[in-house]
């Protein structure tokens, strides 16, 4: 199953393979959790994708080590 990512540069969607994606928690100075996707192009670049706690915990792809 692909992932749309909005793809900056190109200024268009783009779909990215499960293969190439995983999750990520991004900690605030607040003490609050947001939640993504990083999804890496076939150029190797990277792109993020701002998800709901919910889709997050759904998604069956590795969660990224810091």
């Amino acid at each position: 199953m692909a992932v749309e990512f909005y793809d900056v540069k190109l200024k268009k969607k783009v779909s990215v393979d499960d293969k190439s994606i995983t999750k990520v928690k991004f900690e605030g100075a607040n003490g609050r959790t947001t939640y993504g996707i990083r999804g890496k192009t076939s150029d190797g670049r990277s792109l993020t994708k701002f998800v709901s706690k919910k889709d997050w915990d759904a998604m069956k792809v590795p969660e990224e080590k810091k």
